[in-house]
């Protein structure tokens, strides 16, 4: 294993000596999803106005502080309105104005709180049935209590109520076997209305509670220690974060093998992390079948079948649910991996009615909303998850798609292709809006970075290049790898610094995106190496090979010549 230019290229990318923390640790640390923090809870909605107001205030934005409270304010009155009903009705229900509740129930502020409607009309409709009103009650059961009829409170509840117009008392009607008159049900209603003033009264508590200093960039700091602590490596100096539009990571070059995943019966065509933490590792391999594997014990732990030729490309959701793989047999399948004991096949999609041959390309839009699949008959299709069908098709390459990805913003789709072009498509018209000839070779893969400023395309011309996405010209061009003879080998982003790609030489290259140096080839694979994908979360790299194998690298501050 050797590391060229070692010196200068660290010196050129920053490099800090790193120490690598373990899994077990950044497990400790807690994720960071919406049990944490619900934003839709109006005190927290406030309490973020209130933030964002203060930080426009100290940095002299008055005007836009003065818009934002007036906005805020607006769905304030709305509020206070809401709550101004909700008293008006509490006192309506224990007086018996039926004419006056359904007048509130009218108004513009309680007309969306179904729940609130149907626990009222519930409440006229059983007076009504305790009176001996049936036909009233029948229409207060067909105007109201029908269209409301999901905010039952309990499974049954609504037919019981139809039952009751062919009872002789209201007791008789399991639901409600326990009620005990107008009275008493009419103090339960007040109390579940109080309950609500309650909850909006103490919400606003916060409004007269004391905003720290600088409470915005207070929060952002802790956010940026969170995401350093929760790192596989920490650097022996604090690191300075240079932007809040992406999760810190540091620059990290992996220089010694960590994990060997064997078990496939073919070459590893491609390789995927599944889950936000990359806790595991999906591979596709030419003996048909898609492999899942513990990233951190190697073991393979379930194994999908039901592609009749090899596997080319795979892709999973940020979730780590659902898995796509396409293949040699002319179909993209759908998996749902939650459960790896009994991971299923949810759909089989062929774009072609006619077969189309093989799928090459496999791929999701930023919203994870469509697939994008392009292949041998040079084609790109953009396939709807929602309707189950092909919504979009661009034509205009002379040959076969090796691959295509939509950029972050989502409005485009860029393909590289045999044919030596690049191309982009708009998304909705389906028209190509320019297309690249550079390389003199094909081009084996596309790859944009996170902040959809920069585009890197691999070829069989035994060249890598980086592309301005804004100008669409060239900025530089990576070499010392073999890519001339086998599909596909691919190349991507490690981070902001680095550039990964596979070889037809067996090894793992990396480049200091600014300087093209190579700064370290990875020496451990018996054959080519097709793919090679980061993972920032974890600070390792993840290689598939032509050895039937897949290899994990890591930053190993014990190894040799780093």
């Amino acid at each position: 294993m050797s590391a060229p230019n070692s010196n200068s290229s660290s010196d050129a990318l920053g490099t800090r000596v790193h120490h690598h923390r373990s899994s077990e640790y950044s497990r400790l640390c807690t994720e960071a999803d919406a049990a944490l923090l619900d934003d839709n809870n109006p005190r927290i909605r406030r309490d973020i106005i209130r933030i964002i107001a203060q930080y426009l205030d100290s940095q002299g934005f008055t005007s836009t502080k003065v818009t934002l409270y007036d906005e805020a304010n607006v769905k304030q009155q709305r509020e206070n309105n809401y709550i101004s009903d909700v008293v008006r009705l509490r006192a309506a229900v224990l007086d018996g104005e039926w004419g006056e509740v359904d007048r509130i129930c009218g108004s513009a502020y309680l007309k969306d709180k179904k729940h609130i409607l149907y626990s009222v009309y519930k409440q006229q409709y059983l007076e009504l049935i305790d009176d001996n009103e049936p036909q009233k009650a029948f229409t207060t059961l067909n105007k109201h209590l029908k269209p409301l009829e999901a905010q039952q409170s309990v499974q049954g509840e609504f037919r019981d109520l139809c039952y009751l117009l062919t009872t002789k008392s209201i007791q008789d009607a399991p639901a409600f076997r326990n009620w005990d008159g107008i009275a008493s049900a009419r103090e339960r209603l007040a109390e579940y209305l109080q309950s609500i003033l309650e909850f909006e009264i103490v919400g606003r508590e916060s409004e007269h509670q004391h905003l720290r200093p600088n409470r915005l960039v207070t929060l952002l700091r802790q956010a940026v220690a969170y995401q350093i602590e929760s790192c596989q490596y920490h650097a022996e100096a604090v690191p300075l974060v240079p932007s809040l539009l992406a999760d810190y990571a540091p620059v990290v070059v992996p220089n010694a093998e960590q994990g060997a995943f064997a078990g496939h019966l073919g070459n590893v065509k491609c390789t995927a992390y599944v889950g936000p933490y990359a806790q595991l590792i999906a591979s596709g391999s030419s003996d048909n079948t898609v492999r899942i594997w513990d990233t951190d014990s190697a073991e393979c732990l379930a194994t999908l079948r039901g592609h009749t030729s090899r596997i080319w490309d795979i892709c999973v959701d940020r979730a780590g649910a659902t898995l796509f793989s396409a293949s040699g047999d002319g179909s993209v399948k759908v998996w749902d991996i939650r459960d790896l004991h009994k991971p299923q096949c949810l759909h089989t999609i062929m774009p072609a009615d006619d077969g189309g041959g093989d799928i090459y390309s496999v791929g999701l839009n930023p919203l994870e909303s469509h697939i994008i699949m392009a292949g041998y008959d040079r084609k790109i299709r953009l396939y709807d998850r929602v309707t189950g069908r092909v919504v979009q098709t661009f034509h205009g390459h002379d040959l076969s798609v090796a691959q295509a990805v939509a950029n972050p913003l989502g409005n485009l789709v860029i393909s590289g292709s045999k044919d030596q072009t690049i191309r982009f498509w708009d998304m909705m018209s389906g028209s190509c809006v320019k297309s690249l000839r550079s390389h003199l070779g094909e081009v084996t893969s596309v790859a944009t970075s996170d902040s959809g400023m920069l585009l890197l395309s691999s070829s069989k011309d035994n060249s890598n290049r980086l592309w301005d996405l804004r100008s669409l010209k060239r900025l530089c061009r990576y070499k010392g790898h073999q890519n001339t003879s086998k599909n596909f080998i691919r190349s991507g982003f490690v981070g902001d610094s680095l550039i990964v790609g596979g070889s037809e030489d067996g090894m793992v290259y990396l480049w200091d995106r600014e300087s093209t140096n190579i700064v370290q080839r990875l020496d451990g694979h018996q054959g080519i190496v097709y793919d090679a994908k980061w993972n920032p979360k974890r600070g390792i790299l993840c290689s598939a090979s032509d050895d039937w194998t897949l290899k994990t690298w890591w930053f190993n501050p014990h190894a040799k010549n780093v």
